[in-house]
């Protein structure tokens, strides 16, 4: 019973520690890659990004005037 209780206060206190820096600065931390600042800072792109520099202006679809974007091998 001692070593389930001293499990429940170390979990207690690491969860307590954990949430310090949400609770000053008063937001959670951003996760999206697209509006992280520090990802954009080193280059970091999330997907949809990458698929758009990838595709230009093709929209997944093949028709002709897709032909030279590349994306589809003939």
């Amino acid at each position: 019973m001692r070593t389930l209780l001293a499990a429940i206060l170390i979990l207690a206190i690491a969860i307590a520690l954990m949430c310090v820096g949400i609770i000053v600065k008063g937001r959670f931390p951003e996760t999206e890659v697209s509006k992280n600042e520090n990802m954009r800072k080193i280059g970091v792109k999330c997907m949809r990004e990458q698929e758009k520099e990838l595709r230009g202006n093709c929209a997944g679809v093949r028709t002709d005037a897709c032909e030279g974007c590349g994306f589809y091998k003939n």
